[in-house]
Parts: C-alpha cells; sequence; structure tokens
C-alpha cells in the first residue's frame, strides 16, 4: 500500500481539529505509510446537503477516500444515540462505500482539546507564557458542561493580552490549531468515547492489513 487516504465528514470547519487526532490514532496503531487526511468542506457548494446521509454521499463524490470518518458531537444525546444516527446514515450507502469509522466526542470535541498547556500556549500565539491554565483532569473532560466555552476562555488567558489586542484575538482560529501543536493524545484515553474510536480504528485497519503496508 502505498498510501492511506481518509476523510473527515463533520458538521462544521472547527472539526478540522480531529484530523491530528485521528493520523496519531492511525500512527499508533501502526499504519506505516505515508496518510493523506482531508476535511470534506462542502461550504462552497450552492446548497449544501442539509442531512447526513446527504453529506456523507457528496462527501464520497468530492473526497474519495480509502478510509471515511463521520464526525457528530454527543452533546445533549449519548454516546449509543449518536453511533446509531451514523450508522444508520452509513447503512443506506453500502456496499458501495465500507470502511468507515464513527467519531462521536462526549460532550463536544473541544473537550478532546483541554489536555496540553503547552500546545494551549502556542495556539494562542504565546509559547512561552507562564499564567496559570488551569485544565480539566482527563478522566473529567466528558463532564465539562461547556468545553468550547472553557477552551477559549484558556486560550484568552494563555495568550496573556489585554485590551483591542485581546479582543482581536482570533480565537476560532486559534481553538483549531490546539490539536496541531498536541504531539500526544495518550491522556484522552481514560475517556470512553475515545476509547471506542480507538477500539473501531484498531479493528478497521487490522481488517484492512493497513498495519502491515509500508
Amino acid at each position: 500500500m502505498r498510501g492511506l487516504r481518509y476523510t473527515l465528514v463533520s458538521d462544521g470547519s472547527s472539526d478540522r481539529a480531529l484530523l491530528p487526532i485521528l493520523s496519531w490514532l492511525l500512527r499508533e496503531h501502526r499504519v506505516l505509510c505515508p496518510i493523506q487526511a482531508d476535511w470534506a468542506d462542502l461550504r462552497w457548494l450552492p446548497e449544501p446537503p442539509k442531512s447526513l446521509v446527504g453529506r456523507i454521499k457528496q462527501c464520497l463524490d468530492l473526497y474519495p477516500c480509502d478510509l471515511l470518518f463521520v464526525h457528530r458531537d454527543a452533546e445533549n444525546r449519548t454516546y449509543a444515540q449518536r453511533k446509531a444516527e451514523i450508522d444508520n446514515a452509513l447503512t443506506t450507502i453500502r456496499p458501495a462505500f465500507n470502511p468507515a469509522v464513527c467519531v462521536v466526542p462526549v460532550r463536544m470535541l473541544e473537550a478532546w482539546l483541554l489536555i496540553d498547556q503547552s500546545a494551549l500556549r502556542r495556539a494562542a500565539g504565546n509559547p512561552n507564557g507562564r499564567v496559570p491554565l488551569e485544565l480539566p483532569y482527563p478522566a473529567r473532560l466528558e463532564q465539562c458542561n461547556d468545553p468550547k466555552s472553557l477552551l477559549y476562555r484558556l486560550l484568552r488567558e494563555a495568550s496573556e493580552l489585554k485590551g483591542r489586542r485581546l479582543q482581536n484575538l482570533h480565537i476560532g482560529h486559534c481553538a483549531r490549531q490546539v490539536s496541531d501543536y498536541t504531539d500526544d493524545f495518550t491522556p484522552l484515553r481514560t475517556l470512553p468515547a475515545f476509547q471506542c474510536l480507538e477500539a473501531d480504528i484498531e479493528e478497521i485497519v487490522t481488517r484492512n492489513l493497513w498495519a502491515e503496508a509500508l
């Protein structure tokens, strides 16, 4: 196998932060060939599909891949409910496309970005900052009521900016960069939703013999 190309289909552009996490997991399970990661950007379409099935179909047409990741935040639903929603959507397009993995952070993706102070400081443009950042314990990340607001607050604190400069901080862009600056996602292995994701990736890598591809 000369390379593995995967595509992530999701609800919004902020979900691109999942790509480094997914690539890290594939490497952890011995995918040694070159990996090409794409986020399916459907915003430029004249009429972007609104349904999950529509987004998946359009994604596969425009971003052909060896492996598809489908992301939905759990938000106010359970992991099992979101996974069933994704599985049902995928069922409508099989067997035309089979290798797919559900990605369902609990409560939302931003909870998975709250594990590395250094990454937060670098994403905020202040890698040498010294202001203490109170991150949640990894095992309690899924209990955060509003991880997005917490992430944004920590990034503002990490920037150590004041006044107008703080107001001009592009906080959404900073948030998307956190995972790029995170080298090790091991702390997330305490989370049940992340454990499910890793187990699914391990199974699909083994089934397709991707771990043996050099």
